[in-house]
C-alpha cells in the first residue's frame, strides 16, 4: 500500500504507561535513533519514586516525552502532538496536556472495567466520544503482540512485556526512525536470553509492519535532520556529561579523581557511570552513608587527588559539616548536588531548584562556597570542568547545583576538542629552605598551599580548628579568627574577578524588560523570550551561571533595565539574593510543581510585564 509521506518541522511525542510498562526505555530507544537520524532533540524522562509503583493507578504512571525537529529547539515541548497511553491511568494523568487534535494510541487491552474503576472512569473514554477532539487510534496493542509472538518459546506474560517493543516499532514506522540501532541494543540486552531477544525483536519488527500495511494509519511522517555546526555529536544526558566532565577535570589537571559517594535518586547515575573509567585514574567508593562519603572525599583531596562527592539536598544536608571542614582546611572539593523535589524526602524523581540557599549558608559559621551551575544536559560537561578549575585554583569546596530535569533530560552534544580544553593548574607545594609556611596566601588568589602528605619538609597541621594566619599553628585569639574570617571570604569574593562577565542578548538594544534565570530554566526563558520577539517585542535574556560570587557586571546589568524577571522552581531563592545583596527589586515567578516550566507560561508573564510599562 503506498502512503503519503508529510513533511513536519518538528515533533512532541509522549510515552505513557505504568512503571512497569518499559516506558523509559521506549522513550530512551525512540531518542537514540533520532539522535542518530541527526534531528536536533530534547527529553523530558518522567516516573516515580518507587521501582515498581501500584500497577494501573495515577501515582505510577511513568511518562518518556521527547521532542525532536529540523532546527535548533531548547526544552521537551510544552504538549505533546502524540500520546501513546498504554493503560486508562496514562491517559488520565496525561490527557490534560494533550491540545486538540493531537494524536492518541491507546492500548484497548487495558481498558478493562477493573482498571477504569480504579482511575475514576465511569465509562471507557475510548467508546463513549469523550475523546472526539483528538484523532484516536484505538489499538488492542497486547494481545497483537501476544498474537505476533505465537511461534516463540517465552510464556505469554514474556510476550505481553514486549507491547512497548510492538509501539516503539510502530512510531519508528510512523515517524520514519532508524532500526538498526535497536536492534543492535535488542541483541545486547539479551544476549544471554536468546528466546526473549528473538521475540522483543520480532515485536519490534511486528510494530514497524503495521504501520507499513494498516490502514489505521495513512499518512507517515518525516522530520529532516537538522542543520548542526560540523563535528562529531551523540546523545547525553546531564549526569553522563557531568560524569566525563570530571573525568576530563582529573586529565586537565593531572590529578587521580576520587569519587566518595552514597546512592542517591537523581545522582546515582554519576556514581555508576564514573566506576567505568577507571582507565583514566578514576576511583570509586560507595560509602555508607552521605557523611561518610564526603569524608572521604574530603581526605583525597587532602591526599593530593580531585576530591569528589555527589548527592540530592537531603545528602547536603547530611555533608554540610565536612564541607565547613573542607572551608576551614581549605582544600579543594567538588560537591555536585544535583536537586530534587522537597523538604526531606519530598517527591525524589521530580525536579526542583530550591537548593540555592543551602548552598550559600547550610553550614554552620561564616563558611563561604562557590556556587555554579550548568543550564543544560550538554552543559553539565563544561559546568564540571569549572567548577574542578575553581575549586583547585583557589583551594576551596565548590558546589555545582544541577537537577532532576538536567540530569535525566538529553541532548545532543558536540564533543570538544579535547587540545582546546582549559588546563587546570595543582600547583602543589614543594619544600624551601625558608621552611613550610601553610597558610602564607598566593597573593592574586589568596588560595593557601596545597601539601601533599608525606612529603619531607612540609609537615603541617590540618583540622577544623581556627589556624593562626600564615603558620597554620590552632589560635583561639579574636583578631586572628577575625582575620582568617575575612580572608576565606576575600578568596570566594575575588573569583568574581576570575570569570567572564554576565553576557546579555539584547539584539535590538531596545529591551527595558531582562529575564534572568539559572540553572535548568535556560531552554524554557530561551523558548518564551523567542516566542516574545515573534511577537515584535523587545525583551532582554541574561543567565547566571556563577551564584557565589556573582559576575562582577550583573549590578550594572540589572540596574540598565526598568524591570527584571526571575523565574525559579521555587519560593524566590535568587531574587531573595538580588534584592538583599544589590538592593534591586526584581520580580519573582516561582512554580514548585515538580516539572520545569512551559515556555508558553513563561511567554504570557513577560508580555504581561511589557504590557505593564
Amino acid at each position: 500500500m503506498t502512503k503519503q509521506v508529510q513533511q513536519l518541522d518538528r515533533v512532541i511525542i509522549r510515552f505513557a504507561g505504568d512503571s512497569g510498562d518499559g516506558m523509559q526505555l521506549t522513550g530512551d530507544r525512540f531518542t537514540q535513533e533520532t539522535a542518530a537520524f541527526g534531528n536536533d532533540l530534547s527529553t523530558l524522562p518522567n516516573f516515580p519514586a518507587e521501582i515498581r509503583a501500584p500497577a494501573g493507578t495515577l501515582p505510577g504512571v511513568s511518562s518518556f516525552q521527547l521532542h525532536f525537529a529540523d532546527h535548533d529547539i531548547l526544552t521537551p515541548g510544552d504538549a505533546p502532538d502524540v500520546l501513546v497511553a498504554m493503560n486508562p491511568a496514562a491517559l488520565k494523568a496525561n490527557i490534560g496536556d494533550l491540545p486538540r487534535g493531537a494524536d492518541l494510541i491507546v492500548n484497548t487491552d487495558e481498558f478493562s472495567k477493573r482498571n477504569l474503576a480504579k482511575v475514576g472512569y465511569a465509562a471507557d473514554p475510548v467508546a463513549d466520544g469523550s475523546l472526539a477532539e483528538y484523532r484516536v487510534h484505538a489499538l488492542p496493542l497486547t494481545s497483537m503482540t501476544v498474537t505476533a509472538l505465537e511461534g516463540y518459546d517465552i510464556s505469554k506474560k514474556d510476550a505481553e512485556r514486549a507491547k512497548n517493543m510492538f509501539a516503539l516499532g510502530l512510531l519508528s514506522w510512523l515517524y520514519d526512525r532508524p532500526t538498526e540501532g535497536t536492534v543492535g541494543f535488542l541483541e545486547r540486552k539479551f544476549a544471554k536470553k536468546p528466546e526473549i531477544m528473538k521475540a522483543n525483536i520480532a515485536a519490534f519488527q511486528a510494530g514497524w509492519s503495521y504501520g507499513e500495511t494498516t490502514e489505521a494509519f495513512s499518512v507517515q511522517y518525516e522530520v529532516k535532520p537538522a542543520e548542526h555546526e560540523a563535528g562529531l555529536y551523540r546523545n547525553i544526558t546531564g549526569n553522563a556529561a557531568l560524569s566525563l566532565g570530571i573525568v576530563a577535570a582529573g586529565v586537565q589537571s593531572g590529578l587521580p579523581v576520587y569519587l566518595g559517594s552514597y546512592p542517591i535518586t537523581p545522582a546515582s547515575d554519576i556514581l555508576h557511570e564514573l566506576s567505568k573509567h577507571k582507565r583514566f585514574g578514576v576511583r570509586t567508593f560507595q560509602a555508607e552513608d552521605e557523611i561518610a562519603a564526603v569524608g572521604a572525599a574530603l581526605g583525597a583531596s587532602f591526599g593530593g587527588s580531585l576530591g569528589v562527592t555527589t548527592t540530592s539536598g537531603p545528602g547536603i544536608a547530611l555533608k554540610s559539616e565536612t564541607i565547613g571542614l573542607a572551608v576551614a582546611t581549605e582544600l579543594p572539593l567538588l560537591v555536585i548536588d544535583v536537586q530534587r523535589a522537597g523538604p526531606s524526602t519530598g517527591m525524589p524523581t521530580k525536579t526542583e531548584q530550591a537548593d540555592l540557599m543551602q548552598a550559600m549558608y547550610g553550614r554552620n559559621g561564616e563558611a563561604p562556597v562557590p556556587v555554579i551551575a550548568p543550564q543544560s544536559p550538554s552543559d553539565c560537561f563544561d559546568a564540571a570542568l569549572e567548577a574542578a578549575r575553581i575549586a583547585v585554583t583557589y583551594r576551596t569546596p565548590v558546589i555545582l547545583l544541577s537537577d532532576g530535569y538536567l540530569a535525566n533530560g538529553s541532548e545532543p552534544w558536540k564533543l570538544p576538542d579535547v587540545a582546546a580544553l582549559p588546563k587546570i593548574e595543582p600547583n602543589f607545594a614543594a619544600p624551601s629552605e625558608e621552611g613550610f609556611e601553610p597558610f602564607r596566601r598566593d597573593p592574586e588568589t589568596l588560595a593557601r598551599p596545597w601539601a601533599v602528605p608525606g612529603t619531607a619538609g612540609l609537615e603541617h597541621r590540618i583540622g577544623g580548628l581556627e589556624k593562626a594566619d600564615v603558620t597554620g599553628n590552632i589560635s583561639y585569639d579574636p583578631a586572628n579568627h577575625d582575620t582568617m574570617v575575612r580572608l576565606r571570604q576575600a578568596k570566594v569574593d575575588g573569583i568574581a574577578n576570575d570569570i567572564a562577565p554576565l553576557a546579555v542578548d539584547d539584539p535590538s538594544g531596545r529591551a527595558r524588560v531582562l529575564v534572568m534565570g539559572w540553572g535548568g530554566t535556560y531552554g524554557a526563558i530561551s523558548a518564551a523570550v523567542r516566542r516574545v520577539r515573534a511577537e515584535g517585542r523587545d525583551v532582554a535574556q541574561a543567565h547566571l551561571r556563577h551564584l557565589n560570587p556573582f559576575p562582577a557586571n550583573l549590578p550594572e546589568v540589572l540596574r540598565s533595565y526598568d524591570k527584571v524577571i526571575v523565574p525559579e522552581i521555587n519560593l524566590g531563592q535568587l531574587s531573595m539574593l538580588l534584592r538583599g545583596r544589590l538592593l534591586i527589586d526584581v520580580i519573582g515567578y516561582n512554580q514548585v510543581r515538580g516539572l520545569p516550566f512551559k515556555s508558553e507560561e513563561l511567554q504570557d508573564v513577560i508580555q504581561e510585564v511589557i504590557d505593564s510599562e
